[in-house]
Parts: C-alpha cells; sequence; structure tokens
C-alpha cells in the first residue's frame, strides 16, 4: 500500500539540467516576450507585481490583463504544449509549442496577439541576461523538449502549493507565489513593513530604478530556480535584504542546505528535497528556518507571525474563543 509520504515523494519529478539546457534557455526568453506583453499593458504594482507570471493547472499563465476595452490572458500550456491566447473579445487563439528560435516565437506571439485584437509592442532586449540578443534577431535559441518542459511543470506545481502553504503562516505584508520570466524563478517574498537602504542594483539587464523599487523595503524572499551555467542545478534559495550580520552562520536547514557566497544567499538542491522521505517537510524547514534567522536576526515584529492556514478554517482572532 503506497502512502501519502511515498506519493509525495514520487509527485516530484528529477530535473537535470544538463539534459534541458537548452531548452531551458529558450524557454526563459520565451516567458520574457510574454511576460514583457502583461508589462506593457499593465499599471505598475508594488515591487513589479504586476509583470510575474502564474503557475496554472496547465503551465504558465499571466492571468487576466485589461487592455483594448476587454481582457486578455496568455498561458503557456505544458500538458498539450501550447501558447494559448484567450480573450473576451473573440474565439481562443494560439499556435505549438515546437522546436523554434526566439525570432520565430516573437513573430508568431504579435502575429496572434494582433490577431486577437490587442496589438503590442514590448522592449525587444531581454532582462537578466548575459550578452542578451534581441529578440526578433535570435535564431540561436531554438529548442523545446516537451517532455523536459512537462517535468519543469510538474515540479513547479509542487513547489507553488508548499511555498503556498508555507505563506499562510505570516500575517504582514507578502506577495503573491510569482514566476519572475527575468530571472526565471518561482518565488515569494515577505516584508517587515520597515524602509530598506537604497539597493545598489547592478543585475544585467535590469534598470537600476526598477530594482530599488522592488527592493524598498525590508525584505525576507525565498524562491526555486532550475539553475544556469554558474550554478548547473536546480536549487531553493532564501535570502534577506538589508543581509542581517551573521545570517551566513545561522541554523538552516535541512541537511544539504549551504551558504553560498556568490550568491550571497542559502541554497538548497531539489534533489535533496526530491529525494527526502518528506519532500514537504524538507522544503517547509528550510522556508520557516530560513526566514526566523533573517526575521530574528533582524529584528522583526514577531507579531507578524502566525500558524500555518488549514483549509475551510478562518483563524481565529485575538480574544475571540473559536471561529465557525
Amino acid at each position: 500500500m503506497t502512502s501519502e509520504a511515498d506519493h509525495l515523494r514520487n509527485a516530484w519529478p528529477p530535473l537535470d539540467y544538463a539534459q534541458w539546457r537548452d531548452t531551458l534557455q529558450t524557454l526563459h526568453l520565451w516567458t520574457q516576450m510574454v511576460g514583457k506583453v502583461r508589462l506593457t499593458l499593465s499599471p505598475w504594482v508594488n515591487h513589479g507585481w504586476q509583470v510575474p507570471l502564474y503557475v496554472s493547472a496547465r503551465g504558465l499563465a499571466t492571468s487576466a490583463i485589461h487592455a483594448e476595452g476587454g481582457m486578455v490572458d496568455i498561458e503557456f500550456d505544458f500538458v498539450d504544449h501550447r501558447l494559448v491566447i484567450r480573450s473576451s473579445n473573440g474565439p481562443d487563439r494560439g499556435f505549438a509549442l515546437v522546436p523554434m528560435s526566439v525570432a520565430s516565437f516573437y513573430r508568431e506571439l504579435m502575429s496572434e496577439m494582433k490577431a486577437a485584437g490587442f496589438a503590442v509592442s514590448i522592449n525587444l532586449t531581454p532582462n537578466e541576461i548575459q550578452a542578451p540578443i534581441r529578440f526578433p534577431d535570435d535564431e540561436v535559441h531554438a529548442s523545446y523538449d516537451a517532455e523536459a518542459v512537462h517535468r519543469f511543470w510538474r515540479a513547479l506545481v509542487q513547489v507553488d502549493r508548499v511555498f503556498k502553504v508555507f505563506r499562510t503562516s505570516f500575517l504582514g505584508k507578502c506577495s503573491p507565489v510569482h514566476f519572475f520570466w527575468g530571472s526565471f524563478d518561482l518565488a515569494v517574498t515577505r516584508f517587515s513593513g520597515r524602509l530598506a537602504p537604497v539597493h545598489p542594483g547592478g543585475f544585467p539587464g535590469l534598470p537600476d530604478s526598477v530594482t530599488r523599487e522592488a527592493y524598498s523595503h525590508e525584505v525576507s524572499s525565498a524562491g526555486f530556480w532550475p539553475g544556469n551555467e554558474a550554478h548547473p542545478g536546480a536549487a531553493f534559495f532564501t535570502y534577506a535584504y538589508p543581509t542581517p550580520p551573521g545570517f551566513g552562520q545561522a541554523a538552516v536547514g535541512p541537511s544539504g542546505a549551504f551558504w553560498s557566497e556568490a550568491f550571497g544567499e542559502w541554497m538548497l538542491p531539489y534533489d535533496a528535497v526530491r529525494t527526502a522521505a518528506d519532500p514537504d517537510a524538507a522544503l517547509l524547514d528550510f522556508l520557516t528556518s530560513g526566514y526566523r534567522a533573517a526575521s530574528e536576526l533582524s529584528g522583526w515584529d514577531r507579531a507578524l507571525d502566525c500558524h500555518t492556514g488549514v483549509p475551510g478554517r478562518p483563524r481565529t482572532i485575538r480574544g475571540s474563543d473559536s471561529a465557525t
């Protein structure tokens, strides 16, 4: 008989960076174009929360965007492998996700958006990419391994679920669990409510004004990232801005977590969670202990912490005996 722990452990697929490296790099650029559509059509929200994508029941999606007197959303369907454009103005549109260059994807996306009644012009230079190639000119990145992308999405589904549980244990300002297409990571961020020192900026392909607005207030942030050439492996991370003294020496679990001087954050290999006896518990340990270390060393208000949320049960308010 299969236990619940066995079921959850088997739900976390292996992710081999070397095996899907080319597809990852291509998909990263595809998501940037879709993300830039949302960015172009959406009013600015604090900390850039108007730009991310969200893990959906089929892949990654923008959520509804108001434009041209109607609404449109764009979804990467990683089950049927299509880009789907849904609008209030007419039938669904889109095209198959198959091996194609970034330039070809750009032309298809812009053509389908125009046909749907939402002609849009985006910034054509990728963000947070070393030596970027303008989207219409990029014939270099053209890989799409459907099985590898599906595995990545299955991993995102599990990470999104655990991150959303973790998010419930904080009463203060907290971001949604969202996918930033610039850095290509799924993240959730908590805020102390206090102003932070002006961020120095300096991220490649990202205006300093964007970085400084994103880090205008103290944060404890955690995320999941599939890796890159500097760190060729999927990993979880947790960091604080500003970084409090002693954070790199704090007690952050579980076994396998380590402090990265290069990245200035705590990291935990994805495989350490995937192969754990209880993946959910291992990941929640990392998220919780990383937040606890950052918040205690920074002197956050502990009244912002609360019990983890339970489905269908309102929180008990201080001073009340029960909640219906």
